[in-house]
């Protein structure tokens, strides 16, 4: 029988070990902080600056509920509901496509890549175009199609078990289809329609109300916690579904949990701000460098994702001649990153 020596006796190597995970920990804490300010900054910015400057206690006030001349309508009805839907769809997007890249132990593994998000865009483009449903009808439209494709990958790849090899492909290819369904509904489309299509395909958050921002904030503080409280059993996914089992995790049920989570949180978001290319597939590997590996990667990457969404969505307006929807300024940042990746793994003799 084995006796744990005691604290003060412990080998070189323990001591190191034990070290090495205090330092982890400290720096894990110190990126989150850094990266939590760094939205908060991020928030005030795109409140006080513009085509006019408000000072910071004017903006102050006006989110407290005061009335101020010329700010309460600048800042209380056109940059705060911005502001609030950048980050709270950002943090959407940032903890489910973690999600899908944790669980599937691939960084490819995010809605943007297999079709999760083209489907709530393939029905966001029939519903503009060919039904002309109102916002509130698109946006519930958008919600429905992208579960219901989620549960269609996820069935079509189980077989004892969901490998995420056969998930991925299978989400590529659904993609495909869905991808080609939008371009045709675009090429019947009115220019009026089609404009107003291309606008939500391509990301924005112009024009954004509360009655768009409150659904995702509801969304956020009810899935985001089931999530979180998974984070534990899903991180012993990446050690392989026998492993994961055989330390207590229920690895279908927790499977199937942090899928719906997650796809209600993409589905939500890109209702309301489109499918903003690139934020749910970069923010992972993004909070990845900077906390590490060891523990959980969902509140990082979600920080991660709204801090992405803030300032692609404040450069996109005010950095050119011309203003750029955030999902234009996240698309040219996301798709050198896909190509490197796919190259990395291609040198490395990996699979995708």
């Amino acid at each position: 029988m084995s006796v744990s020596a005691p604290a003060g006796t412990r080998t070189p190597v323990a001591r190191m070990v034990a070290q090495g995970r205090r330092r982890r920990a400290s720096r894990r804490r110190v990126v989150v902080l850094t990266l939590a300010v760094l939205v908060v900054a991020g928030f005030l910015v795109t409140l006080m600056a513009g085509q006019t400057f408000y000072p910071l206690g004017d903006v102050v006030r006006v989110v407290l509920g005061e009335q101020v001349p010329g700010a309460s309508f600048t800042v209380g009805r056109l940059r705060l509901p911005r502001a609030v839907l950048a980050v709270a769809a950002g943090f959407c997007f940032g903890l489910g496509g973690v999600t899908f890249q944790t669980m599937l132990r691939n960084p490819l593994a995010s809605p943007d890549i297999i079709g999760i998000s083209w489907a709530a865009s393939a029905a966001a483009a029939v519903a503009i175009v060919s039904l002309s449903l109102d916002r509130a009808q698109v946006s519930f439209l958008a919600i429905v199609s992208a579960l219901a494709v989620a549960l269609l990958v996820y069935t079509l790849a189980f077989r004892d078990g969901v490998a995420g090899t056969r998930l991925i492909l299978i989400g590529i290819g659904i993609a495909a289809m869905l991808e080609s369904v939008t371009s045709y509904v675009l090429s019947q489309a009115a220019d009026w329609d089609l404009q107003e299509a291309l606008r939500w395909l391509t990301g924005s958050l112009n024009g954004t109300t509360w009655e768009q921002v409150v659904p995702v904030v509801v969304a956020l503080a009810v899935l985001a916690p089931v999530l979180l409280s998974q984070g534990r059993d899903l991180s012993a996914l990446q050690l392989g579904d026998d492993t994961a089992a055989a330390l207590g995790v229920r690895v279908e049920r927790t499977r199937l949990t942090v899928i719906v989570a997650s796809v209600g949180l993409i589905a939500f978001a890109t209702s309301a701000a489109g499918p903003i290319a690139f934020v749910a597939f970069l923010s992972g590997p993004i909070a990845a460098r900077l906390v590490g590996t060891d523990g959980s990667l969902l509140v990082p990457a979600g920080l991660v994702g709204a801090l992405l969404v803030l300032v692609a969505d404040f450069t996109g307006q005010f950095a050119f001649d011309i203003r750029y929807p955030v999902g234009v300024v996240t698309g040219v940042l996301g798709a050198p990153y896909l190509v490197y990746l796919i190259v990395r793994t291609h040198r490395a003799g990996g699979s995708l």
